[in-house]
């Protein structure tokens, strides 16, 4: 593993100041036996966040932040506005400002190598951040949710929706024919086609026995998917959907899978715009989506969007300062996962978390309960 700069600065204090995570690294806590003087304080971590248009990505940056200088650390935290040349130059600037560690949510999967390759060379770890960095070898760690599991929520919730399955996400038997469309994420961000595959092998059954017809036939993944999971774009294809297949709203459509929130406003707007109810009790189709956008809550709480998956970023920002600690203390984060994520140059050593469904019902035990909203921004779709 690439620690050599790390290796030079003595960084027994960095251990000794940690947030008590054991997910990674070592079990001690004690400083290292050649009593350095280093402390977390001297070390500079650079945190490299896609984007700040999306409420998702501005709660991780924060929650990586604060959780690394709780411990000690200098952070540089940098949003790159869904500019690839931007998050490209963010990164040349880390490191040549003196990052030790780069923590990196990329735009583009393989855009990077440039950059990694020169932190590399500098003895510099790199923690891909909940994307997948493809095409190096120079990437030595990822911190995740289960991406194949999140498509597999995003079905059931749908599924559940349309009365295929229960509250318990098993089968009732309902046995009506029931049509749909597919929207997917963006086909640079390799978290995409794990939504997709996930997503499809669930709802294969149904297409197999006919229960469930995608009414454009539209189902490949580059066909249906929404580049930089832009909302413009999927509200867009969704109207073009509606003109095509649903005679601008007089046909039936029962759901939408979207693996978005953001996406799943825009498939919202077009279907109330063509004239299928601003609720689900109106008519309008069940929608799916993921990240649990405070926006998008207040829409499941108010019965216009049905469902989406709550990944929890505090607990994601929380392993990733575990990574950061493990190699400030010269060792290798320990992985819960060796076999699911081969960049395409070598498999990345990953630790994937849990993510749930969330739906009008458990808003209050999943989200406010939790912290993660209050009531008051569940009620006004804003975050405070």
């Amino acid at each position: 593993m690439k620690r050599n700069l790390l290796r030079t600065i003595a960084l027994s204090g960095a251990v000794a100041l940690g947030l008590g995570l054991t997910a990674c690294g070592s079990d001690s806590t004690e400083p290292a036996a050649d009593g350095g003087d280093s402390t977390a304080e001297e070390l500079l971590v650079g945190v490299a966040m896609p984007t700040e248009t999306s409420e998702r990505w501005i709660a991780d940056g924060d929650a990586v932040k604060s959780q690394l200088e709780e411990a000690g650390y200098e952070v540089d935290l940098q949003f790159a506005n869904d500019d690839i040349p931007r998050q490209q130059q963010q990164l040349d600037q880390m490191i040549t400002n003196g990052a030790d560690i780069l923590i990196v949510a990329s735009i583009d999967g393989t855009a990077l190598a440039t950059q990694l390759e020169n932190a590399a060379s500098k003895g510099i770890p790199v923690i891909a951040y909940d994307r997948l960095i493809n095409g190096t070898e120079d990437v030595d760690f990822y911190v995740t949710f289960d991406n194949f599991q999140v498509g597999v929520q995003q079905a059931q919730s749908l599924l559940r929706g349309l009365g295929y399955l229960d509250e318990n996400y098993e089968e009732t038997g309902l046995d009506e024919n029931k049509t749909i469309e597919l929207f997917a994420g963006s086909p640079d961000d390799n978290n995409a086609t794990f939504f997709y595959n996930g997503a499809m092998e669930t709802l294969q059954p149904y297409f197999d026995d006919g229960r469930l017809t995608v009414g454009s036939g539209q189902t490949d993944f580059d066909t249906i998917s929404t580049l930089r999971w832009d909302q413009a774009i999927a509200q867009k294809r969704m109207e073009d959907l509606i003109t095509s297949t649903y005679d601008g709203g007089a046909k039936a459509l029962d759901g939408v899978l979207s693996p978005f929130d953001g996406i799943s406003r825009g498939v919202i707007t077009a279907l109330e715009n063509a004239g299928y109810g601003s609720t689900l009790e109106e008519g309008l189709p069940i929608v799916s989506g993921q990240d649990a956008d405070v926006a998008s809550v207040k829409m499941i709480n108010e019965g216009v969007q049905y469902a989406t998956i709550f990944k929890d970023t505090r607990k994601l920002a929380t392993q990733a300062a575990a990574a950061a600690e493990a190699f400030a203390a010269g060792e290798d984060p320990e992985p819960n996962d060796t076999e699911s994520y081969d960049n395409g140059v070598k498999v990345v050593p990953s630790y994937l978390l849990e993510s749930d469904i969330v739906v009008a019902d458990n808003i209050q035990s999943l989200l406010i309960d939790s912290g993660y909203w209050t009531e008051a921004e569940v009620a006004s779709g804003v975050a405070e």
